[in-house]
């Protein structure tokens, strides 16, 4: 397939573009600068400017772009930063979509389980509405962003993505080297559910839905999400170090700001429409991902 991906540098975006590439996929990157080869063409989300000649001949788009969550403190020039960072890209290529002929008829857009809000034990699928708070309204505006394509006749389906297990790289690049220090532990109480998925399933889910004729919401997490603290924990045993250094909630309001309340928020999230669709996961519990991600496991 020729696969054209936005947000192609970030972490799931670098790895995507590894996994397609080793599948035999023909991958193309949608750049901000000059574009320096082939597979490269230049878009510029913020002045609208994008090509639709350029989308011609591809199979499938895959947009992942979008301003860090926890990079900043939430001021008030950051939350549009947030917004803004997701609309204006997806409406630009969901309107872009619409027009282009003989292009892809396919669009992965990416989302995030912050759709569901702080929803405590409660068991969460596709199905279930939405919360509340920064995040979820973010969320919803990002997907409402696919309007004209949906609209068009384009497979959309919107990867609602939970904490992604990396080796080095997103929110486990920083927690790693303090467990492997032994100065790691739950945050806050640690019971509040994390929604995780490991970065080898992350690409593998999204190399398997550019073919699954699956649109709309789709979770993108691991078929057992676990408390917090019991993902720290298990990291920490493949590790063989302690992990009863908890770091306390006002501590990490203080480090973070507003986005503490995110890290703390409880999300039971199970993937119900990517299972249903015969997804099977390389890492299906949370004693594999721990495996995994400490390698002590390919």
């Amino acid at each position: 397939m020729r696969v054209i991906i936005a947000g192609s540098h970030g972490l799931i975006g670098s790895a995507l573009v590894r996994h397609l590439h080793e599948g035999g996929h023909d991958v193309v990157r949608l750049v901000r600068h000059e574009v320096r080869g082939a597979d490269e063409i230049a878009w510029d989300p913020d002045a609208g400017r994008l090509d639709a000649a350029d989308l011609a001949g591809a199979d499938a788009v895959v947009n992942l772009g979008g301003a860090g969550v926890g990079d900043r403190r939430w001021t008030a020039a950051y939350r549009r930063t947030v917004l803004q960072s997701r609309t204006r890209p997806t409406s630009l290529l969901a309107r872009t979509l619409a027009e282009v002929d003989g292009g892809p008829r396919v669009l992965l857009q990416g989302s995030a389980v912050g759709f569901y809000g702080d929803r405590g034990e409660e068991v969460l699928t596709e199905a279930s509405p939405g919360g509340t708070g920064f995040l979820a309204d973010v969320v919803r505006a990002w997907e409402d962003s696919t309007g004209a394509a949906v609209d068009a006749g384009v497979r959309v389906a919107h990867l609602r993505t939970g904490i992604v297990v990396s080796r080095s790289g997103g929110s486990f690049g920083r927690l790693l080297p303090l467990l492997r220090l032994g100065v790691g532990g739950p945050l806050g109480s640690g019971r509040n559910y994390w929604p995780w998925i490991t970065l080898v399933d992350q690409v593998r889910a999204i190399e398997h839905l550019l073919t699954a004729e699956v649109a709309g919401a789709v979770n993108v997490v691991g078929p057992e999400p676990a408390p917090q603290g019991e993902v720290v924990r298990a990291i920490a045993r493949e590790l063989h170090r302690p992990a009863v250094l908890a770091v306390p909630r006002f501590a990490l309001r203080i480090a973070v700001g507003e986005f503490a309340d995110d890290i703390l928020a409880s999300q039971r999230v199970l993937p119900e429409v990517l299972t249903a669709s015969g997804f099977t996961f390389t890492h299906a519990d949370l004693a594999a991902a721990a495996r995994w991600v400490t390698g002590r496991s390919g």
